[in-house]
């Protein structure tokens, strides 16, 4: 089986998601992530309530925002949630977007490259060292980690625009996609990760490209192409995703107000199953080493989370 990841944020019972993720792993998926959404349970816990009940599948976060959570803190708990998972966990980390940093939680989102070039360095130094002392502009600490860590630990970047994706390239060990189509990563995505990699004097063999695809088993795809239609339009008014769907050649078609079905049909996997796979191949040959399948449904024909997963094995 190719490489393949699955999203599974906790649905209404913990006992249901936690079922989602032993099928995971039953069918040979080689990870499983959580997104942390500004009102749903802790993403981090609800990890160590997937490794309790699994024994392969690595658990990863994708992703963790950074500015809730000082960079100390989220070292520590990466730590310790890949001890209680016996090594199998991936930190994702990313600076969220402004309407929710300053909106609600009544922060600061300023210069970001900066400041996640700074925090991932002081997460970095805490797994890899036991300790970091530095003094930044946006980030300080002085600081010591006494229990068992793993100085390998992935750590992966959220990223979307040009100098975030080459930071990303120079300083982490992958990078989380959301909402981007192949074409979008092969033109912006792989040249800029790329051009941070030969910054650091490092090739991109090894440098992980996950791309988390919104997909659906369904009978009937104009019903799933109408629910995705609402994520995108949502997405659309978020500044840092709109830049990206205005890149990858949408901008006409949202300044009209509009969202076709070319445009949804490239930002997600959609219809029977060789449609999924179909869908799942280029994103692979756009450049993703690990594309991430995030089954979704709300109509009628969709088949549901398993046999969602159950099609996109085999891509």
């Amino acid at each position: 089986m190719a490489r393949l990841a699955a999203l599974n944020n906790a649905v209404r019972t913990l006992e249901e998601s936690v079922a989602r993720a032993k099928e995971a792993e039953r069918l040979g998926y080689e990870s499983v992530w959580v997104t942390q959404l500004p009102d749903a349970r802790d993403a981090a816990l609800v990890l160590a309530a997937y490794a309790a009940a699994t024994q392969r599948v690595r658990l990863g976060t994708g992703v963790l925002p950074i500015y809730p959570r000082h960079p100390t803190a989220m070292a520590q708990m990466a730590a310790s949630l890949d001890e209680l998972s016996s090594g199998r966990f991936i930190l994702g980390i990313g600076v969220s977007h402004k309407v929710t940093v300053e909106g609600m939680w009544g922060l600061k989102l300023e210069h970001p490259v900066e400041a996640m070039r700074e925090y991932l360095s002081i997460v970095r130094a805490g797994l890899v060292e036991g300790a970091a002392s530095v003094d930044g502009k946006h980030f300080s600490a002085h600081w010591t980690y006494s229990a068992p860590r793993r100085g390998n630990l992935p750590i992966m970047l959220s990223a979307l625009s040009p100098h975030m994706l080459e930071l990303a390239g120079e300083v982490a060990d992958g990078v989380v996609l959301w909402m981007c189509g192949p074409a979008y990563i092969r033109d912006v995505v792989i040249p800029h990760v790329t051009a941070g990699r030969q910054k650091a004097g490092k090739s991109i063999e090894g440098f992980d490209v996950v791309a988390a695809v919104q997909s659906c088993l369904t009978s009937d795809l104009a019903g799933a192409r109408s629910v995705f239609r609402q994520v995108v339009e949502r997405y659309s008014n978020l500044p840092y995703y709109r830049r990206v769907m205005d890149a990858s050649g949408f901008a006409d078609e949202l300044a009209a107000g509009t969202v076709s079905d070319r445009m949804i049909d490239e930002l997600s996997a959609l219809g029977d199953a060789s449609r999924l796979k179909e869908s799942l191949r280029r994103y692979r040959e756009a450049g993703v080493t690990l594309p991430c399948v995030f089954p979704i449904g709300g109509h009628d024909g969709a088949a549901g989370y398993v046999p969602t997963l159950e099609a996109a094995a085999g891509a």
